[in-house]
């Protein structure tokens, strides 16, 4: 299916028009820049009719997976974009949707029909943030069609500047959104949070001033060692001679790193946590006291500034799958004795379990004693870490391979493309089936370990509170290091126009 019936509404869909000419290396930067601006201008304007203050407490981590901040117009941040994505990849690895990407008319229609799930994503996410927040109390129900309209034009106006970064800009403006936002975070988090908390540390004297002052910039320096590590994770790679069979004498390398599927695994693993937990868990709040509700999900009742009760997970099944987070947990933000009280939590906390099966349920904020008798068992909260942990784990493995094999990364498909442009591995003959059997050796095991790595990775950065969140630290290296390579290979392109030729 090509999906031509989408024509008649497809032609109605904008489009940022190519620039006319190749653009140098200096003038992507600048357009780069402009996009940068506009996208920060955006990301620094709350939403008419909500408070932004409140709103940003909610959905940390999406706030850096999907390069959004809560409250503000770019609330959906890029949702619409990544799903849309994911959509059609599923749809035309199934076979479902059948477009030619090399022809420029399909590939044209193949576009516009992303643009369009897009679209049609932000307005349905516009509205159920717009109702998350008036649930909280954040938003009126008097503006609730005014912040809807207003944080989809926003998600729109993202679209667009992320196609017009990779039409004018040095690379997609989904990344440099997420590294962006993530920047942000860590020099933000530090100047607000640890900074002071340091200060005030220091304002205390006693022999104990300058521990908690270095203590305090604890999240900073576990974000830089996440970021050491990532760093050498991406150069740890195993290197396949090859050839190239037209010309004797010209050789090279294939590259697999440890992170060959890149974090791409993690954050879908994350994603689909936050949906279990967040989203699923949230309807489930509302539903009153059951048995099934008590165990999976128990719930007690937040008071925000303005007097609305939200319902905050703190047990039951979903909690104990729910990602640790240090920022989330009781003892934010992190300074000073903060990280003892935490760990000690940790250690000797307990969370409620109720079971299916139990004689009393446990609801919304219903405090009951958790006891045999009422087939309720206290869980210990390291124990939520390991479950949780390895759940983060196995999901990542699972996305991995799932990734490799839709984005066309799996041994058969390198293999081809290897063999199409004439290159083969010395010392064999030249047959794609040989190359797939060598790959096959190594992209199916360094993906399995590459996925635990940044699995555990996360797990790790989200446990300790790192600023920016792990997740984000783990994103922005890779973005960088993929951007570097793509700058890299561009400066010598421009350096040797007739290589740039053959290339192309």
């Amino acid at each position: 299916m090509t999906f031509e019936f989408l024509n008649p509404v497809l032609k109605y869909i904008p489009s940022i028009k190519k620039p006319d000419h190749p653009f140098t290396f200096r003038e992507k930067l600048k357009w780069t820049a402009i996009i940068m601006v506009a996208y920060f201008a955006m990301f620094s304007t709350p939403a008419l009719g909500v408070q932004a203050g409140q709103a940003q407490a909610l959905f940390q981590l999406i706030n850096v997976i999907f390069a959004a901040k809560i409250g503000t117009l770019i609330t959906v941040g890029i949702t619409p974009i990544v799903l849309s994505s994911i959509v059609l990849q599923l749809l035309q690895g199934s076979g479902v949707l059948k477009i030619d990407l090399n022809d420029m008319e399909q590939r044209g229609r193949f576009q516009s029909i992303q643009k369009l799930i897009a679209m049609i994503v932000a307005v349905v996410e516009s509205v159920f943030f717009t109702y998350t927040f008036m649930a909280s109390g954040i938003v009126a129900p008097a503006a609730f069609g005014l912040v809807v309209v207003q944080l989809t034009l926003g998600a729109i106006f993202i679209i667009f500047l992320d196609e017009m970064m990779v039409k004018y800009g040095i690379t997609s403006g989904i990344n440099l959104f997420i590294a962006g936002g993530v920047a942000y975070a860590i020099i933000a988090g530090t100047l607000t949070v640890l900074l002071p908390a340091a200060v005030g540390a220091l304002s205390t004297g006693g022999a104990t001033a300058i521990p908690q002052a270095i203590l305090a910039f604890g999240p900073l320096f576990v974000a830089i060692i996440v970021m050491l590590i990532s760093i050498y994770a991406y150069d740890m790679k195993v290197e396949l001679p090859m050839v190239f069979s037209q010309f004797r004498g010209i050789g090279g390398r294939l590259p697999i790193s440890l992170l060959y599927a890149s974090v791409m695994p993690v954050i879908f693993a994350m994603s689909l946590e936050i949906a279990m937990t967040s989203v699923l868990g949230g309807g489930l709040a509302h539903l009153g006291s059951s048995n099934l509700v008590g165990f999976l999900g128990y719930y007690t009742n937040q008071t925000s500034s303005t007097g609305a009760n939200t319902p905050v997970l703190d047990g039951g099944l979903l909690y104990l799958l729910s990602p640790n987070d240090f920022q989330e947990s009781p003892f934010p933000p992190p300074f000073g004795s903060g990280y003892s009280a935490y760990f000690s939590y940790l250690a000797t906390g307990t969370s409620p379990l109720q079971l299916p099966w139990g004689n009393t349920p446990k609801g919304v904020n219903l405090q009951v004693s958790c006891t045999a008798a009422n087939s309720c068992v206290e869980v210990p909260e390291w124990v939520h870490i390991i479950i949780s942990t390895l759940l983060l784990v196995g999901l990542c493995v699972v996305f991995g391979k799932f990734y490799i094999e839709m984005t066309g990364q799996n041994p058969k498909n390198v293999a081809d493309q290897l063999q199409s442009v004439g290159w083969q591995i010395p010392g064999f003959r030249r047959d794609p089936r040989i190359i797939e059997g060598i790959l096959n050796k190594y992209i199916p095991t360094i993906t399995v370990l590459g996925s635990i790595f940044v699995g555990l990775l996360a797990a790790f950065a989200n446990l300790t509170g790192a600023v920016g969140s792990g997740m984000g630290v783990l994103l922005t290296v890779g973005i960088m290091y993929s951007l570097y390579q793509q700058l890299e290979s561009q400066h010598q392109l421009e350096g040797y126009p007739m290589l740039d030729k053959i290339l192309s």
